[in-house]
């Protein structure tokens, strides 16, 4: 990170305060090394809160410029009429990923809204708030396949697929995933959009010792898997995603669709195309969809991977 490439940061900031978006949003994506010297930096909307978060522990001249940088920009017309209630700073290279105010105050459990639903996130406790932002148009993808269907959504998380998928007409979700506290989050983020929980399943399991239970509540018209890259103790991307994909025939209906993602910059979507070829050449490749124009890179394939196959 260089010290001289934040002017380019903070006028980044000035004109997306100009025009902030209705919903949360990322302002600045660093991370897709558009800009060099910042590409350990983003910023994030987060409906009145603007979180910055530092993925690297930088040099004390690049943090000590940052510093004064977004205290200048409280100062600023633009903050000022931008109707922000909190500027904060996330040290995600730090143990912990603490989170530091710097104007304003903290809204730990704020409910922000995305193509007009709602997700509860948390901040100040975890790396991750609970909503992967770079995912929009995914679980906009879910939401327009699902209705009528029944769908199965692996390594669930705070089950943001499964609130697309409900508001999208889906008949019944089971949500799969063995950190139970996502979960309890994933329902309360359906209590906020007034689904019928009658129609959502919650399963706090290790995948691979819970197929047969997966299994019994099948079969699916569409199944999501959505990976972390590495899960200490139960699952490891590049040796265990296989062990997905094989199983797929005896989860699907026979006009079954599979939306199978990886977001590791080291792993290429071909990685998913040729193991399911490899594993289950009954489902061909359809379509990668396009991330948010917000979260660009300059090589793709160390973006966020969405992938769809389907049956026949």
């Amino acid at each position: 990170m260089n010290a001289t490439a934040l002017p380019t940061f903070r006028k980044h900031l000035e004109t997306a305060l100009e025009h902030l978006p209705a919903e949360a949003r990322r302002l600045f994506h660093g991370r897709g090394r558009r800009w060099p010297g910042l590409e350990q930096l983003t910023a994030d909307w987060l409906d009145g809160q603007l979180l910055v978060s530092l993925f690297r522990e930088p040099v004390p001249e690049f943090l000590n410029a940052l510093l004064s940088l977004l205290n200048e920009l409280v100062t600023t017309q633009a903050w000022q009429q931008s109707g922000a209630r909190a500027l904060l700073l996330q040290h995600r290279g730090r143990d912990g990923a603490p989170l530091e105010v710097i104007w304003g105050t903290l809204e730990p459990n704020p409910v922000v809204r995305e193509h007009g639903l709602n997700y509860r996130l948390t901040l100040g406790r975890n790396q991750n708030h609970g909503l992967f932002l770079d995912m929009r148009a995914g679980r906009q993808w879910v939401r327009q396949q699902s209705q009528g269907k029944r769908v199965l959504n692996l390594f669930a998380y705070t089950c943001g697929f499964s609130v697309a998928a409900i508001a999208g007409g889906a008949t019944q979700v089971v949500n799969l995933d063995m950190a139970k506290s996502s979960l309890a989050r994933g329902r309360d983020n359906h209590r906020l959009n007034h689904h019928d929980l009658s129609k959502v399943g919650f399963l706090g399991h290790e995948l691979f010792k819970s197929w047969g239970k997966v299994r019994k509540l099948g079969p699916y018209e569409l199944i999501i898997i959505d990976p972390p890259s590495f899960q200490k103790g139960s699952f490891a991307l590049t040796k265990d995603y296989g062990k997905i994909l094989r199983r797929l025939p005896e989860l699907l209906t026979e006009q079954g669709t599979v939306l199978a993602c990886v977001n590791d910059p080291e792993v290429s979507s071909r990685f998913l195309i040729d193991g399911m070829a490899e594993q289950t050449p009954q489902l061909r490749f359809v379509q990668r969809l396009d991330n948010p124009p917000e979260f660009a890179d300059i090589d793709p394939e160390a973006g966020l991977k969405a992938l769809v196959f389907a049956q026949g």
